[in-house]
């Protein structure tokens, strides 16, 4: 008898699984930083690039994201993890992870305020966690219809509210 992770995943799904987990990312980046955050990145700071540069260099940070959306579905596909809930904390794990180290290397050896360092390792360990949500909705058979719909509701609304949250702060 096969186990439901022993059943193979079609490339066209797995592709779906990185696509919509990458794009909702960057919804929930948008609102974070775009939004919450928006105010840090306006402010002169000797760690941070001024933010004309830093606007032109978004497809950077956007394409790391892409690769680490990619390791996050593969590791999800090699755990076998095919349900939404448990790839959301596998992300949310990764995340804490990857992220936490980074910003533990960024607080040893760089100008970077504290405060700006902790709002990006939980913005970006949340970021993954959401990411595998998608993920695991995409990987555990949902249709792709629902989860491109539902995805894509989520980003207007996490776009709606960065542009809401530039506005208050």
């Amino acid at each position: 008898m096969l186990n439901e992770s022993d059943v193979p995943i079609s490339k066209k799904r797995i592709l779906h699984a990185v696509l919509l987990s990458w794009i909702i990312m960057l919804g929930v980046d948008f609102a974070l930083h775009a939004g919450l955050l928006n105010e840090v990145y306006t402010t002169e700071s000797p760690f941070l690039l001024p933010p004309e540069r830093a606007f032109a260099l978004i497809p950077l940070g956007y394409l790391s994201f892409l690769i680490l959306t990619g390791f996050l579905v593969w590791l999800l596909l090699r755990l076998g993890i095919r349900e939404a809930v448990s790839a959301g904390k596998i992300g949310l794990m990764f995340g804490a992870v990857v992220w936490g180290a980074l910003m533990l290397g960024l607080l040893s050896i760089t100008s970077a305020d504290p405060i700006l360092l902790l709002a990006w390792w939980i913005g970006q360990t949340l970021e993954l966690g959401v990411g595998g949500v998608a993920a695991g909705f995409v990987l555990g058979g949902a249709a792709l219809r629902k989860v491109w719909l539902g995805v894509v509701v989520g980003v207007v609304i996490l776009v709606a509210v960065g542009i809401l949250l530039q506005n208050i702060f």
